[in-house]
C-alpha cells in the first residue's frame, strides 16, 4: 500500500512530465481501436446490406460468380430461359419466385457524358426493379420505372450528381447506350457502402443489358412458411437440375462477405500495423521519460533506500508509476479511438462510400484490446529505468545528484549493437544475391529486422560521431552558444540515441517506401520504352471490354498506321506430360501484337504464335511441363471447342509487361468459339502514320467521344498514371507513418523539456554570467535540430538500404532500375530539421522564462 501511495504521489507531483508520454499510448491506442471500430462497423454495414437484399434462395446462370459479379468475356451477364422461373414456380415449398436482370459491367453517364460511377471503386449496378429491392429500397420522389424510357436512380447518388426527375441519363453497356429519363429517386432502407444504382423495368433491362428478351440473370426465391432455406433449394434443384447455380440466402451472404472480407482484412491489418509502428516509436518516448524521472529523482531514491526501502520496492513504485500512465493513456485512447473511427467514416462519406453511425460497432473486445496492449506496452518499457532505480545505491544517490553511467555496460551494448547490425546487413546482402524472390522476401525480412534493432542499441554510440560532424558543419557558426548546443546534445549519448531512434523508425519507413517507388515507376517506365511498340492505348477505367461498334469507330480514325485488338478468355490445356489445367487464361490478339510489344523470346519467334493453329508459351511453363518449339498442346476454349495447337515460341518469363501470357491469334480464337461467344477486346492498342501522332491523338479522342466509358492514353499519359496511382499509394501510406512521426516528435518535446528541468540550477548559471534569453533558446533550438537530424541521417541511411535491397528482389520479377528519389529525401532531411525547431518552442520558451534565481538555488 505504501508503495502505491508513494506512486501515485510521484505520478501526480509529475503529471506534467507525465503528459506527453501519456499522448504517446493515447494516440497508438487510439489508432489500434479506431481501427478495429472502423473495421467492425464497415461488417455490420456490409452484413446487414447482404442480409436485407438476398433472397431465400437465389437461382442464377451457371457462369455467375457467387458475389453477383455477372460479367463473361462478351462483356454481357450470364443468364438463362425465362422458362427456367416457371420451373422455380412449380417447386414445393415455393411462396413466390420472381425473375431479374442486371449487371454491374456497366457505365452510367448524365447528358453531358460525365460518370455517375462511385468515385471509391463501389461498383455501378443496373437492374430490373423487383419485389426484393422493394424491402430494402423506398421510393421518395416519383414513380417505378415503366417503359424504355424510364430508369429510377437511387438517392445517394441523386444527390451526389445533383440529379432531379426528368433528367436524362445514358446507360451503356457492351449492348450499346440505352438513353433514358429519370422517373424516381429511391432511398436505401439500409445503409448504402456507396455503389450507384439504377433500375429500370424488366424487358427494358434485358434489351439494354443483354440485348435480348426472355432471360434472366437471377431468380430470387421465396419460401412459404415453415419451410427452411436449405429445404427450399434442395427442393429447387430437384425440379431445376444441377445447370444452374442456386445458393440458400445465407451462402449468398457468405460468399458477398468472404470477397468483402479480404479487402477489410487488407485494411484492417495494415492499419493495425502502422499503429504497432507508432506503439514501437512510443516505446522509446517511455523509457526516455522515465530514465530522466529516475535520473532527475535520483536523491529522493537514494533517501528512499537510506530509510529501508528495498530494491524490489523502488522497482515496483518506478512501474506502479508506468501503470498508472498506462491506465490513463489507454482509457482516454479508447475513447479517441472511437472518435477516430466515427471521423474515418465521415472521411470515407467524403470519398462517396457512406457509412451510417448508426452501425457503429464497439465490440467488447476492443477496449480490452486497447487497455491490455497501452498498459502492457507501457510498463514493459519502463521495466528497464525502474531495474536502474532499483540498483541505485543509497550512499552513491545521496552523494550525487545523477546516477553514474555504467562504462561496462555501454561498452557492451555497443559490441552488440555492432553485431546485431552486422548480422542484419548480412541479411540484406543475401537478400539482394538470391535468386528466388521468396526466399530473398525472407532474408530481407531479417536483415530489415536485424539492422533497425542493432541501429536502435548502437545509437548512443553513434550519437558521438554523427552529433560532432553535424555540430561542425552546422552549429559552430553559431559561436559559443552552437558549442554549447552541441555538448548538451553529447552529454548523455543513450538519451539522445533513444530520441533520435523513435524518429529514425518513421523516417527508414519513409525512405525505403519512397524508393521502392520511384524504383518501380522508373522501371515500369523503362519497360515501356523498351517494349510498347505502340502509340495509343485504349481502354476502360472501369473494366469494361471494347464493343466492336467501339473498335470500328478507332479504326476508322483518320492518321493511323494500324490498330491491334487484344482479347483472353479461359481454356482448359492439356499438356504434352499429360496433365489438364483448367481455367487457364489464354490472350488472343492480333499479329500486329508482336510489333506493338517487343516481348523476348527465348525459343523461336513470337510473330509465328500468331500463324494459324499455332500459340506461345512463357519459359516457366514450357520448363513446367516438358514443352519445347513444336510441341502440342490441347487447349479447350470456353464456350467453344478442343484445338490442338502448336507452340511456335516461347517467351522470357522476365519481363513486366504481359508477365505469364500466353498467345495465340483471334483468327485461331474464332474457329473454335462461336461469334455470338467471342470474348470482346480488353484492350485497343493504335499506332499513328509518321509524324501524326499529334493529330491521331486528337482524331482518337474525337473518334471516342460518344463512348465515354474508354480513355485514350499516349505512352505519356500512361506512365504519368502509373506514377500517380504509385504516388496515391505511398501518400496514403506516408500519412499512416505520420502518427509514428508525431509520437516521435512528442518523444523530442518531452526529451527537451525533462532536459530543461534537469539543467534548470546551469541554466541560472549561465542566465546569471551573461546568456540572454534569446541566446538561450537558440541553444535549446539548436539542441532540438541536432537531434533530429542525427535520427534523421540514421533513419534515411537505413530506409534507403533497406529499399534498395528491395528492389534488387523486385529486379527478379523484371523491375530491374533502381532509382533513388534525392529530392525527396533531401526534403524529407530538410523537413527533420523544421521537425526540431518546432519541437524545441515550448521547452525553449520554457526555459527563456525561468527565474534567475530561484533556478540557481535549484538543488
Amino acid at each position: 500500500m505504501t508503495v502505491l501511495k508513494t506512486s501515485m504521489r510521484n505520478f501526480f507531483a509529475h503529471k506534467g512530465r507525465m503528459a506527453l508520454s501519456a499522448v504517446a499510448v493515447l494516440l497508438s491506442v487510439a489508432f489500434v481501436c479506431g481501427t478495429l471500430v472502423f473495421t467492425d462497423t464497415m461488417n455490420t454495414t456490409f452484413d446487414k446490406l447482404f442480409a436485407a437484399t438476398t433472397s431465400d434462395v437465389t437461382v442464377s446462370a451457371q457462369g455467375a460468380s457467387d458475389t453477383g459479379e455477372t460479367t463473361s468475356g462478351n462483356g454481357k451477364p450470364p443468364v438463362m430461359p425465362a422458362s427456367v422461373l416457371g420451373e422455380v414456380r412449380g417447386a414445393e415449398g415455393v411462396q413466390s419466385a420472381e425473375g431479374t436482370v442486371f449487371s454491374t459491367s456497366v457505365t452510367v453517364v448524365d447528358a453531358d457524358k460525365d460518370s455517375l460511377s462511385p468515385s471509391s471503386g463501389a461498383p455501378t449496378i443496373v437492374g430490373s426493379w423487383n419485389g426484393n429491392d422493394a424491402r430494402t429500397m423506398k421510393i421518395t420522389s416519383g414513380a417505378a420505372p415503366e417503359g424504355p424510357d424510364q430508369v429510377m436512380v437511387d438517392a445517394d447518388t441523386a444527390d451526389k450528381h445533383h440529379l432531379k426527375l426528368g433528367d436524362e441519363i445514358g446507360v451503356i453497356s457492351a449492348v450499346g447506350t440505352h438513353t433514358a429519363r429519370i422517373s424516381g429517386i429511391a432511398t436505401f432502407q439500409v445503409t448504402n457502402p456507396g455503389a450507384a444504382i439504377f433500375y429500370l423495368d424488366t424487358k427494358t433491362a434485358q434489351e439494354a443489358l443483354v440485348g435480348q428478351t426472355g432471360v434472366y440473370t437471377n431468380v430470387n426465391v421465396t419460401a412459404a412458411q415453415g419451410v427452411t432455406d436449405v429445404q427450399l433449394k434442395k427442393n429447387v434443384v430437384a425440379r431445376i437440375g444441377g445447370d444452374y447455380k442456386v445458393q440458400t440466402a445465407k451462402e449468398t451472404a457468405d460468399a458477398n462477405r468472404a470477397d468483402v472480407k479480404s479487402l477489410l482484412d487488407v485494411m484492417k491489418y495494415a492499419m493495425l500495423g502502422f499503429a504497432g509502428i507508432a506503439f514501437l516509436v512510443g516505446i522509446f518516448l517511455i523509457i526516455n521519460t522515465f530514465s530522466m524521472l529516475v535520473a532527475q529523482r535520483t536523491r529522493e531514491i537514494g533517501l528512499m533506500r537510506a530509510i529501508g526501502s528495498s530494491r524490489r520496492q523502488v522497482n515496483r513504485s518506478v512501474l506502479a508509476e508506468a501503470l498508472l500512465l498506462g491506465v490513463f493513456g489507454s482509457v482516454f485512447g479508447v475513447a479517441a479511438g472511437v472518435g477516430l473511427a466515427i471521423g474515418l467514416m465521415k472521411l470515407m462519406g467524403l470519398m462517396g462510400m457512406h457509412l451510417s453511425t448508426g452501425d457503429l460497432t464497439v465490440a467488447w473486445t476492443t477496449p480490452v484490446v486497447g487497455l491490455l496492449l497501452g498498459v502492457v506496452v507501457t510498463v514493459l518499457a519502463a521495466y528497464l529505468p525502474a531495474r536502474r532505480a532499483g540498483r541505485v545505491s543509497p550512499m552513491a544517490a545521496l552523494r550525487d545528484a545523477s546516477a553514474p553511467a555504467d562504462a561496462r555496460a555501454g561498452r557492451l551494448r555497443g559490441v552488440v549493437g555492432v553485431v546485431l547490425t552486422g548480422a542484419g546487413a548480412c541479411g540484406l546482402y543475401l537478400a539482394a544475391t538470391v535468386d528466388d524472390a521468396k526466399q530473398g522476401a525472407l532474408w530481407l525480412g531479417l536483415g530489415v529486422v536485424l539492422t533497425l534493432i542493432g541501429f536502435v542499441v548502437v545509437g548512443p554510440l553513434l550519437a558521438g560521431g554523427v552529433v560532432r560532424v553535424l555540430g561542425a558543419v552546422l552549429l559552430r557558426a553559431f559561436g559559443p552558444v552552437g558549442r554549447m548546443a552541441e555538448r548538451n546534445a553529447l552529454r548523455n549519448p543513450r538519451r539522445t540515441g533513444a530520441t533520435g531512434a523513435a524518429l529514425m523508425i518513421g523516417l527508414a519507413l519513409v525512405a525505403c517506401l519512397s524508393v521502392v517507388g520511384s524504383s518501380m515507376v522508373a522501371s515500369a517506365t523503362d519497360q515501356l520504352d523498351k517494349t510498347v511498340g505502340t502509340d495509343f492505348i485504349i481502354q476502360s477505367d472501369s473494366g469494361q471490354l471494347i464493343t466492336p461498334q467501339a473498335v470500328e469507330a478507332v479504326k476508322a480514325t483518320p492518321g493511323l498506321e494500324r490498330v491491334t485488338e487484344y482479347r483472353w478468355t479461359e481454356a482448359d490445356f492439356t499438356t504434352p506430360d499429360g496433365k489438364t489445367l483448367k481455367n487457364t487464361a489464354i490472350t488472343a490478339a492480333d499479329p500486329t501484337y508482336a510489333t506493338d510489344l517487343r516481348t523476348e523470346t527465348v525459343a523461336g519467334n513470337l510473330a509465328d504464335a500468331y500463324r494459324p493453329e499455332s500459340m506461345s508459351v512463357h519459359e516457366q511453363f514450357a520448363e513446367d511441363h516438358g514443352i519445347h518449339l513444336g510441341s502440342k498442346v490441347s487447349v479447350a476454349f470456353r464456350d467453344g471447342a478442343t484445338a490442338e495447337l502448336t507452340v511456335r515460341a516461347i517467351t522470357s518469363s522476365d519481363v513486366v509487361i504481359d508477365q505469364g501470357a500466353m498467345y495465340t491469334s483471334i483468327d485461331t480464337l474464332a474457329r473454335y468459339v462461336p461469334a455470338d461467344r467471342m470474348p470482346l477486346d480488353q484492350l485497343v492498342f493504335a499506332t499513328a502514320e509518321d509524324g501524326q501522332q499529334d493529330a491521331a491523338y486528337t482524331a482518337l479522342k474525337a473518334a471516342l467521344h460518344d463512348y465515354p466509358q474508354y480513355t485514350v492514353r499516349d505512352q505519356t499519359d500512361y506512365k504519368q498514371e502509373l506514377k500517380d496511382q504509385i504516388g496515391q499509394l505511398l501518400n496514403m501510406i506516408y500519412g499512416l507513418l505520420a502518427l509514428a512521426i508525431i509520437v516521435a516528435i512528442l518523444g523530442v518535446v518531452n526529451t527537451l523539456a525533462l532536459s530543461v528541468v534537469e539543467r534548470t540550477r546551469e541554466i541560472g548559471l549561465m542566465r546569471a554570467i551573461g546568456l540572454s534569453r534569446r541566446q538561450l533558446r537558440r541553444m535549446i533550438r539548436m539542441e532540438s535540430v541536432v537531434i533530429a537530424l542525427f535520427g534523421a541521417l540514421l533513419g534515411l541511411g537505413l530506409g534507403m538500404g533497406w529499399g534498395a535491397t528491395a528492389q534488387q528482389l523486385l529486379a527478379l520479377e523484371g523491375l530491374t532500375v533502381l532509382e533513388i528519389p534525392w529530392p525527396t529525401i533531401i526534403a524529407v532531411f530538410i523537413g527533420s530539421a523544421f521537425v526540431g525547431l518546432f519541437a524545441a518552442l515550448v521547452p525553449a520558451f520554457r526555459a527563456g522564462r525561468m527565474n534567475v534565481l530561484n533556478a540557481i538555488a535549484t538543488e
